[in-house]
């Protein structure tokens, strides 16, 4: 991938505090305390929390944990709706842009590594119209037989390109299959500080488990069930992964007992954590705070140097 950048150009970029990181890590809390230290609003990078109703089983923080900080990007699409991610990019930029002009300091939180990279390296994004019939034909294919297609395609595959995300390779499979080009090139339209948060392999699989317990205690199930009583369909909810395609499988009755269902969902959500961090791992200008030593100390001295530095 491309960067194009202007010599110097980060001297008159607007300013964007990143904090990213994985399931269950803390990002989202994390944010809020360092949003309420510095006046920051918070848009968020998740790509099921763009839609609505889907709120235990996305993590999404409720009003009262909000504490009175602005949040953007939640809620912005009907459960169900195909949400592109140059439409996520488009309402996060103009949130950013908002936020700054407003004389306030924007905050990207969130666990979705292409929604956090397609801001901070501004992607240059385009939308390939919708063959039906292609949609269906490239949808019925499996992940590996997708990376087969675009290898056989393409002389490399875009770094920007998660292979581990199904649904944005079946995009790419289409614009290839099309004759449209990927996505190369990229220009950076903020100056941005990337913090990273998450733990300890054990200890996180720890608080992955716990938080998953609590939520399905809390009525994650009951959730699931309402958005497929609304007309919400099983593929949408296939497609969303983890906690709604696995719900919605036990509702469906394909798994034995409930037991056998949380121990599966409980596993693929440790795995979603490992893909996270090797996703922003190859970022090399995160850097991660130590969430066992005061990491709101540690982020509001990176980040006060970060805002005042010329």
């Amino acid at each position: 991938m491309c960067v194009l950048t202007d010599e110097n150009a980060s001297q008159d970029l607007k300013k964007l505090i990143v904090i990213a990181g994985t399931n269950a890590s803390g990002k989202s809390g994390l944010g809020i305390e360092l949003a309420l230290k510095f006046k920051a609003e918070i848009v968020s990078a998740d790509s099921r929390q763009v839609f609505k109703g889907l709120d235990l089983g996305s993590g999404k923080v409720t009003e009262k944990e909000m504490k009175g900080v602005p949040h953007f990007l939640l809620d912005v699409a009907e459960p169900g709706d195909f949400f592109s991610l140059k439409e996520y990019q488009e309402l996060a930029y103009k949130a950013i842009d908002d936020i700054t002009n407003r004389g306030k300091l924007p905050f990207l939180v969130g666990g979705t590594g292409l929604y956090v990279n397609a801001v901070v390296d501004g992607y240059t994004l385009t939308d390939a119209p919708v063959d039906e019939a292609l949609r269906k034909k490239v949808e019925a294919m499996s992940r590996d037989e997708l990376e087969v297609l675009l290898k056989s395609k393409l002389k490399e595959i875009p770094e920007n390109l998660d292979l581990n995300n199904k649904r944005r390779l079946e995009r790419a499979a289409e614009k290839v299959l099309m004759d449209k080009p990927l996505n190369l090139t990229s220009r950076k339209r903020y100056d941005t500080l990337v913090l990273g948060v998450t733990w300890e392999r054990q200890k996180l699989y720890k608080r992955i488990e716990e938080r998953l317990d609590r939520r399905l205690e809390q009525g994650m199930i009951e959730e699931v069930e309402n958005l497929m009583k609304q007309g919400v369909s099983d593929d949408f909810l296939f497609r969303l992964g983890l906690e709604y395609r696995y719900i919605m499988l036990y509702i469906r009755g394909r798994f034995s007992s409930k037991e056998e269902f949380r121990e599966e969902l409980f596993k693929e959500i440790r795995h979603l954590a490992k893909e996270q961090m090797t996703w922003f791992r190859k970022r090399k200008d995160i850097i991660w705070l130590d969430m066992e030593k005061n990491p709101v100390q540690t982020a509001e001295g990176l980040i006060s140097e970060f805002i005042t530095k010329q």
